[in-house]
């Protein structure tokens, strides 16, 4: 048994998304007209989306709460992994993002499993009730994430999933000169989930990265 770990290249990420499944044309579709209405081309990667899928159907997971609906990609992608009565809450800031997505949503298989509540994550999020939801995504501005991650112990129960990307700061994680505000909220949140006790978690290395953490 190996006790090193295989450096990654483009190639071997290339490879794995060789061998995940394909995205379909609906998502496909979105993202194409999410392009063309202006809306920033920052959705999670396919190979992604399947990893998140596999993650919320082992864990059983019913309801979610995601900070960062954007387009309704990943919201709509997480709704198909959960059971026919499971429900996904995603918060959108941008009027314009969350009429893009509602739209979308009400056109795909999963229209009455997601719910856009609009507003900033700091103002809706408290509106949960505590315990409420089995997994929480975040994906939305990088400066908030400690003050989401605080609302989402909160608000997702105890052996729940907190899963939160762009773990590796757009490419610039390790990148010294590189101090733009976003990349140095990611690396200071990455050394709070490393350390914060309610959680275990690792940094999967899958699209930007991404936190699988387990709330203790």
């Amino acid at each position: 048994m190996s006790q090193t770990s295989t450096r990654l290249s483009g190639d071997h990420y290339d490879y794995i998304k060789a061998h995940a499944r394909a995205e379909d044309p609906f998502l496909a579709e979105l993202k194409k007209e999410a392009a063309k209405a202006g809306i920033p081309s920052i959705a999670i990667a396919p190979e992604q989306g399947a990893f998140l899928q596999v993650l919320l159907k082992s864990a059983g997971v019913k309801d979610v709460v995601e900070v960062g609906t954007l387009a309704g990609y990943s919201a709509i992608t997480m709704a198909r992994a959960l059971p026919a009565d499971g429900h996904v809450r995603t918060i959108e800031f941008a009027a314009a993002h969350a009429d893009f997505a509602e739209a979308w949503i009400a056109k795909s298989d999963v229209a009455g499993k997601v719910t856009v509540h609009r507003g900033a994550g700091r103002e809706v999020l408290p509106s949960f009730e505590s315990e409420s939801a089995d997994a929480a995504f975040l994906d939305a501005d990088k400066v908030n994430y400690p003050h989401y991650l605080e609302e989402c112990l909160r608000i997702v129960r105890s052996g729940g999933l907190i899963l939160v990307d762009n773990a590796m700061a757009f490419g610039h994680l390790l990148d010294p000169e590189n101090q733009t505000e976003s990349v140095v909220a990611i690396r200071n949140f990455n050394d709070l989930m490393a350390e914060d006790p309610r959680v275990e978690g690792v940094i999967v290395p899958l699209g930007d990265g991404v936190w699988v953490a387990r709330k203790v």
